[in-house]
């Protein structure tokens, strides 16, 4: 009787064993949690895809078109002056102000084509942004390329179809005040050129800065 029941729990285990019903192991990924100690102005903007916003229009003068050119001699584009890093750490990070206006050129008669959509940003006024106001956006001399870190000190925003366009949070100091339009047949050119068109703002505490951004069609 004995042998039986022996030979009886043999076959079933032998028949659980080979029949499948063994539970695998179950593998569950980890979810790639990155988070992100950025707190700098620069991460701060209200541009939505910020990983695409770049300030190459910082390093030349525009008159025609952002796209790159190939040229058969190199560029020669002047050298900027270094980084003023403790110039920079003095400057406030967290503010109340706010800058706010319309960005538009406009010819002899009066008729404005504003910059529906275009990007703007506010840059700091340091000895680093006064070379290239005086360098490049009134002498018309192509800059070499900013440097990275200038970034976290540039605050961003984008115009509505209209040109309207607002900044928030902004700290008390000096700035200069930067967008583009484009402009076609409108303005009379044949092609599309981005006209460049920059200022000077000062904001203090929570002041409202009502300051348009425009310019004469040449």
């Amino acid at each position: 009787m004995i042998k039986k029941i022996s030979l009886f729990l043999t076959f079933f285990t032998m028949l659980f064993l080979f029949s499948g019903c063994v539970q695998r192991e179950l593998v569950i990924s980890q979810p790639d949690i990155r988070q992100s100690q950025d707190n700098t102005w620069g991460s701060q903007t209200n541009v939505e895809d910020e990983e695409n916003i770049d300030i190459s229009d910082l390093d030349g003068n525009l008159t025609e078109s952002e796209t790159v050119i190939t040229e058969e001699k190199p560029e020669q584009r002047m050298e900027r002056i270094t980084f003023p890093v403790e110039e920079y750490n003095r400057l406030s990070r967290a503010g109340k102000g706010t800058v706010k206006g319309s960005i538009y050129v406009q010819d002899a008669y009066g008729k404005r084509v504003p910059g529906s959509g275009t990007r703007l940003y506010l840059n700091p006024v340091t000895t680093y942004s006064d070379q290239w106001y005086k360098e490049s956006y009134i002498g018309g001399y192509k800059m070499e390329k900013a440097d990275p870190r200038l970034f976290n000190y540039l605050r961003f925003t984008a115009a509505d179809s209209n040109g309207n366009f607002a900044f928030y949070g902004v700290p008390s100091g000096r700035y200069y005040l930067i967008g583009t339009v484009t402009c076609g047949t409108e303005c009379g050119y044949d092609t599309p050129k981005n006209i460049r068109i920059a200022t000077q703002v000062s904001v203090k505490g929570n002041q409202v800065v009502q300051k348009d951004l425009n310019r004469m069609i040449e």
